[in-house]
């Protein structure tokens, strides 16, 4: 569904900003453009933002960090 109609932002584009990086909405502003014209997609995007942090802490919480074997020799 696209949240900022100004710049053609879909929730799935503010996600995927998010899992590479983007925590504030500021952001998302630079990244994306979001909220820079008109300013209505602002609420919209908070709730995705948030939303997505939250899930994003509790995949990150799920997944052991024991489990990589990066650099290990075999």
């Amino acid at each position: 569904m696209y949240v900022c109609v100004c710049k053609g932002v879909t929730e799935s584009a503010i996600r995927e900003a998010i899992y590479q990086g983007a925590d504030r909405m500021r952001d998302l502003k630079a990244t994306l453009g979001v909220t820079e014209q008109c300013g209505i997609c602002a609420c919209h995007a908070k709730q995705v933002l948030d939303q997505t942090l939250v899930q994003k802490s509790q995949l990150q919480d799920f997944i052991p960090q024991s489990t990589c074997m990066c650099g290990t020799a075999a």
